[in-house]
């Protein structure tokens, strides 16, 4: 005859139950994380796409949209986000374009991260005045 003993299981639950909360708590966090990168990353990227507009129009200049993106930086992340960012003419598709280039950390602890990590370009169109 078979006999179960159900008495070799007793104080198991506490043991399984920290397993699986410190896997869960990690996976949450690596979540997280991830959401907060591609936040920096969009939020940078947006800034870049507007001050290449900002310096591409008639009565502005390279100058006006690279202050416009530091200051879009700034104020959403933070100035160490914000330390290298460039602005120049380029040539898309035969069109004179406003070419606007940040570098910043990206964020892989927290809001710490390797510097010069993440690259985004924001590009526009120079308003003509013909």
């Amino acid at each position: 005859m078979l006999r179960l003993d159900f008495g070799a299981d007793r104080g198991s639950s506490p043991a399984e139950f920290v397993l699986v909360a410190a896997l869960l708590t990690v996976l949450t966090l690596t979540v997280l994380q991830l959401a907060l990168a591609l936040h920096v990353r969009n939020t940078v990227l947006d800034a870049a796409a507007e001050g290449a507009r900002y310096g591409s129009l008639a009565d502005t200049g390279l100058d006006a949209g690279t202050a416009r993106t530091r200051d879009l930086i700034v104020a959403a992340l933070g100035p160490a986000f914000a330390t290298d960012v460039t602005a120049t003419y380029a040539s898309d598709r035969g069109f004179p374009t406003v070419r606007m280039r940040v570098v910043a950390p990206l964020p892989l602890l927290g809001l710490l991260g390797p510097d010069r990590s993440l690259e985004v370009i924001g590009r526009a169109v120079v308003e003509g005045s013909d």
